[in-house]
């Protein structure tokens, strides 16, 4: 059995869930269920960033210890997963025992293998961003991420000699050219490295909440190197070696392009270090933005996605999120546009075609599905359709594997509308029409799956098929002729109703 193993980013706990965590998720989680449906041994991590000086900081706010602010935050997390219907196999805190001898056995490995030395760092540094900028990378004197005012800092660090890896980096890349999806992200990737390396610190010595360096306890591993390692302690590294060997390289980091430079330059080089192996790829987002500005606690323009589920359902929102915006490019989030595109998609298309199947079903067929034609019109296109969204799903661009599905709904509302069944006669004719019209419902069920778990498994049953669409596989259960005939289908309530904005 293929092994498939994805992450998230593990996210801050400075403030509560918003609509761009959920969208990376939502695509890590549609992504995983995806190589299910293949019949791949799949393993979803996410979690929580917990250390830090902004950690610190909301802390002393609230009045409360760094400990006690993460415990009040971290679950939101999980609970809003649980709620989107993340399938995700593990989700790791960077507070955890686990993680902490992980991260310490990287901090070692690294060190003793020369690449981690004492220096004084000199230079501004954004605590939003946890990262620290040369003066030429800011915008007048703000950070280039959050516009805010950076923050001059002088003290004693250790440092990654980030700037010994430029050679090893290139050479990976270019042995490894698919490395990154999208492709004009690895020309980024490749730009950064070639424009020179800096060495970056791992430390810091004014904090003290983080995990301490084992071979220097004044110091605390900085953000990157605690952060980074949960990909790996998640995996039992340092901690269950068989275990970390069985999921290590992970096929991709799901991330979002504000931190490709940390995943895509640093984090390999810090593997190399240790002896590890870099993960397999890196499929890259872009940011879904609200007025063109990124969400951020920050900018103050954050989007609930647990409001947004109240309105529209949870498949309504994860649709939404998987279908509007290209994978790797920004998109603009609008209540608007949500609406807009639930209306048409679910709401007219999906939701339509099967209302309406079941509909002339229970008219013209005493309520029982017929069965298909081999040699039906939508055969083809099925096939077609089927093919295209596999291919898709494999380039990490589910916008386009769920249009390739929607040709199939579409061209089944259409071979509906042009032989009007509704207007036949009792009998073979029209038990021709609904027996394929069936037939591309239940392959459309699958293909769809991925996106809209809980509505595909109601039309599943609807139309009179048992078990779960989760224990069915794309390669043996999307060919055409499999819908048995005479099973009940049942109409139901709508299940997408339609929405004003």
């Amino acid at each position: 059995m293929t092994k498939f193993s994805s992450t998230t980013p593990i996210y801050y706990v400075n403030a509560q869930p918003h609509l761009g965590h959920a969208y990376t998720t939502i695509i890590a989680d549609a992504v995983s269920r995806w190589h299910r449906l293949l019949g791949d041994d799949v393993h979803l991590l996410t979690g929580t960033d917990e250390h830090g000086l902004k950690i610190q900081q909301a802390a002393d706010a609230k009045g409360v210890t760094p400990q006690a602010f993460a415990d009040s935050i971290a679950p939101l997390f999980e609970q809003a997963w649980q709620r989107l219907n993340i399938t995700h196999d593990d989700f790791i805190r960077t507070t955890e025992k686990r993680h902490a001898v992980g991260v310490q056995k990287l901090l070692q490995a690294c060190y003793d293998a020369g690449d981690i030395e004492s220096d004084v760092y000199q230079g501004q540094y954004c605590v939003a961003c946890e990262a620290y900028f040369l003066e030429d990378e800011l915008e007048n004197g703000n950070c280039p991420i959050h516009h805010t005012k950076t923050t001059y800092v002088e003290e004693e660090n250790y440092f990654f000699r980030l700037s010994r890896f430029e050679d090893r980096l290139l050479k990976w890349y270019a042995d490894h050219p698919q490395a990154i999806t999208p492709g004009f992200r690895m020309n980024e990737v490749i730009g950064f490295i070639k424009g020179g390396l800096n060495d970056f610190s791992i430390s810091r010595k004014t904090l003290t909440w983080g995990i301490p360096l084992p071979w220097d306890k004044s110091h605390v591993a900085y953000v990157w190197f605690d952060a980074l390692a949960n990909y790996i302690t998640a995996l039992g590294y340092g901690t269950d070696e068989k275990a970390f060997a069985e999921r290590w390289p992970v096929d991709y980091h799901f991330i979002g392009k504000d931190i490709i430079r940390f995943h895509c330059v640093y984090w390999p080089a810090m593997l190399m270090s240790a002896g590890i192996e870099p993960p397999k790829g890196w499929a890259v987002g872009g940011w879904l933005l609200v007025g063109g500005e990124k969400m951020s606690k920050t900018t103050g323009n954050v989007v609930n996605p647990l409001d947004l589920i109240d309105d529209i359902g949870v498949d309504g929102f994860r649709y939404y999120v998987l279908a509007d915006t290209a994978y790797g490019n920004d998109g603009d989030f609008t209540y608007e546009g949500l609406i807009s595109r639930y209306n048409s998609d679910l709401a007219n298309n999906l939701g339509n075609l099967a209302a309406r199947i079941a509909t002339v079903v229970e008219k013209k067929c005493g309520g029982l599905g017929p069965k298909p034609t081999l040699d039906s019109p939508l055969a083809q296109v099925a096939a077609t359709a089927v093919s295209e969204t596999k291919d898709a799903w494999a380039q990490v661009q589910p916008s386009k594997a769920l249009e390739a599905t929607w040709n199939l709904i579409r061209a089944t509302n259409s071979h509906l509308e042009n032989n009007e069944p509704w207007k036949m006669e009792v009998g073979e004719a029209v038990d021709r029409v609904m027996g394929d019209a069936l037939e591309a419902l239940r392959i459309v069920t699958i293909l769809a799956n991925p996106a809209l778990p809980t509505s595909t498994q109601k039309i599943w049953s609807r139309i009179g098929l048992k078990g779960s669409i989760t224990d069915l596989r794309i390669d043996a259960d999307t060919k055409w002729g499999q819908y048995p005939g005479g099973v009940t289908v049942v109409k139901g309530d709508p299940l997408f109703p339609r929405k004003t904005a």
